[in-house]
């Protein structure tokens, strides 16, 4: 007996299907034919600025226990038949690759999938790098999928999360989803934190339901299979379910956040960890998006909270300079760190001047220019125009805050989840 990975990323369009679905489909095939799957089937989220990133920026992997060198050819047909004919091969952005590979999941395939999920990979990076660890690749149109097909089988899972897929009958595809919000928010009070981010109650959003054409239903995000399932069981839908799966993923786990010493280092496409100074008052541009300047002895730059992150905006809004802050988040097109959390590590005092206080306790009222102030309660004056200055009130606390979690990326941990 011996163990075969098997990796399918790349088969969805912003128009529908879902890898995750072809990844059930071929599963229940095999386990149809008597093939016995290792533990649970791996959803893992890779680059969020991948440039040529599927709809939910994907790929998934199973692992298959074979009893003989026969099995795989069989194997191979089941999966590659059901890759083809549910991959939406009609959108010019879809371009599947499916990877099969029997062996250890080694260091060098940690590495590589751990730069899969923080930087960019080639097609022939990927294609070079299966080669040299005697991987089998199949590549549907240009194969790219082949890229996250193969992080997907090597991903480390020291940190980990499940979902909990339900899915749509077909005849449903592209209909309003038939879902009962008063159980999500009911599933939600009685699981939480052992599933999180499944609804935004500040916004009412539910963020179980997807709001695209594709055959997922809901998904339950959590800490444990049994936590998943168990949630599962109190959401009400009405309409009928094809099929249920628990994925292991690499969700909420921050795997895509890279440690810089520097902002000097930062790079477009990456994503950081940074630690810096506030360099001006946040201010808002057109669209509700506010920006501040991140910066440290090397250099600066533009961090963003936009607007779908809605009230964490409010939070942005009343830093200042000075301010010093750990950040989280990635540097997309406009080279701007879109944050996902920050940390306030401390916090400067901010004074502003008033007008000299009166003994009756009024504050007084110019003279007129050089003649000091005057008290309009009683009539005091003084010659001097020196004011008083004042230590302003922060409404902000050093700690950690967050996006939302309608605002929030598959990879980014929220604090439910950070650990002590």
């Amino acid at each position: 007996m011996f163990d075969l990975y098997i990796g399918i990323d790349d088969t969805d369009s912003k128009d529908g299907m879902c890898t995750t679905y072809i990844c059930s489909v071929i599963i229940d095939e095999l386990k149809y034919f008597g093939y016995n799957i290792k533990g649970y089937p791996r959803l893992i989220r890779l680059n969020p600025f991948a440039r040529f990133k599927t709809r939910g920026n994907g790929a998934l992997s199973f692992k298959l226990i074979l009893k003989s060198e026969k099995d795989i050819e069989k194997v191979k047909k089941i999966v590659l038949k059901n890759v083809e004919e549910l991959s939406e091969l009609e959108d010019e952005r879809t371009n599947p690759g499916v990877v099969f590979y029997r062996g250890e999941i080694t260091e060098e395939l940690k590495s590589y999938s751990l730069k899969a999920i923080r930087s960019i990979i080639s097609i022939e990076d990927a294609q070079r790098f299966s080669d040299e660890i005697g991987a089998e690749y199949f590549k549907l149109k240009k194969g790219r999928g082949i890229i996250g097909a193969l992080a997907a089988i090597g991903c480390p899972n020291n940190d980990k999360t499940y979902e909990l897929i339900a899915y749509r009958m077909p005849e449903n595809y592209g209909t309003p989803r038939k879902i009962d919000y008063d159980s999500v928010f009911q599933m939600n009070k009685l699981t939480y934190p052992d599933t999180f981010d499944n609804v935004d109650g500040e916004n009412g959003y539910i963020a179980i339901e997807p709001h695209t054409p594709c055959p997922i239903l809901y998904g339950i995000r959590g800490e444990s299979p049994e936590a998943v399932e168990n949630a599962g069981k109190i959401i009400k839908v009405n309409e009928p379910v094809e099929k249920i799966m628990v994925f292991e993923t690499n969700q909420h786990t921050d795997m895509h956040l890279l440690k810089a010493d520097k902002i000097s280092n930062l790079e477009q496409f990456k994503c950081y960890i940074i630690e810096g100074s506030v360099q001006n008052f946040p201010f808002t541009r057109e669209g509700g998006h506010v920006i501040f300047i991140l910066e440290d002895d090397s250099g600066e730059i533009p961090c963003a909270a936009y607007e779908p992150t809605k009230e964490f905006r409010e939070t942005v809004r009343k830093l200042a300079p000075g301010d010093k802050l750990r950040v989280f988040g990635g540097i997309g097109e406009k080279r701007t760190l879109n944050i996902e959390k920050i940390e306030i590590l401390e916090l400067v005092k901010i004074y502003e001047t008033q007008n000299p206080l009166c003994e009756c306790g009024k504050r007084m009222k110019s003279a007129g220019r050089g003649k000091g102030f005057k008290c309009i309660k009683c009539g005091v004056k003084l010659r001097e125009e020196i004011k008083d200055t004042i230590e302003v009130k922060r409404e902000i606390k050093e700690g950690f805050y967050e996006v939302p979690p309608s605002a929030r990326r598959h990879l980014s941990k929220p604090l439910v989840r950070l650990k002590p």
